[in-house]
């Protein structure tokens, strides 16, 4: 059954394509592309003639884009279906809070995920919850969890307390953190290391 509201496109639109793919670092995948009329042979064709690139399997980016600082994370973004929320270690990198380096970038599925079979990226590391909207955020390109919920999860991952401690005293300083969850998150992590 049709949805007599739902655009149907015509044809092959590639301005709204070349906008989706500006609000997304330069990246689409080929779900989002079939939503403006582009087939699979229509992106080959494209691919072929150098206007678009297939970064990984369904992932593809306009070749004239420029380079944008986030744009890796943009197509792990999009590898998870746009249902991942950039997490932990990696979100405290990209709220710049605490001088952590993460070695992999880390990414929250739906809890769900855990059990499908899927072929994760060698550069990501998962983690599996349901997140509610008000624990989610956006820098730049990208949705991340918010700082207070960042930090939670940090304590919860065993990061390093001193680092935790420094994100939370950076986050309250830039007010990216209230004090009320600066203080919840310190007294996790206090319950934290009595436990260890």
């Amino acid at each position: 059954m049709s949805d007599p509201d739902r655009h149907v496109p015509t044809g092959p639109d590639w301005e709204a394509l070349l906008d989706l793919a500006v609000s997304q670092a330069g990246y689409f995948s080929t779900a989002q592309a079939a939503e403006v009329g582009f087939s699979p042979e229509l992106l080959i064709h494209h691919r072929k003639r150098g206007r678009i690139e297939r970064t990984r399997r369904g992932i593809y980016r306009v070749r004239h884009l420029p380079a944008q600082d986030d744009e890796q994370l943009v197509e792990l973004w999009l590898w998870s279906g746009r249902q991942g929320v950039f997490s932990h270690r990696t979100a405290l990198a990209l709220y710049d809070l605490s001088d952590v380096l993460p070695d992999r970038v880390e990414m929250t599925l739906p809890a769900a995920w855990r059990k499908r079979r899927l072929r994760v990226p060698e550069v990501l590391r998962l983690h599996h919850d349901d997140l509610p909207e008000q624990e989610r955020s956006w820098v730049g390109h990208v949705p991340v969890t918010t700082p207070a919920r960042t930090l939670r999860d940090c304590v919860a991952a065993s990061v390093s307390p001193d680092l935790v401690r420094q994100a939370i005293a950076q986050g309250i300083a830039r007010g990216r953190l209230s004090e009320e969850d600066g203080a919840e998150v310190v007294a996790c992590l206090d319950r934290s290391e009595e436990g260890r």
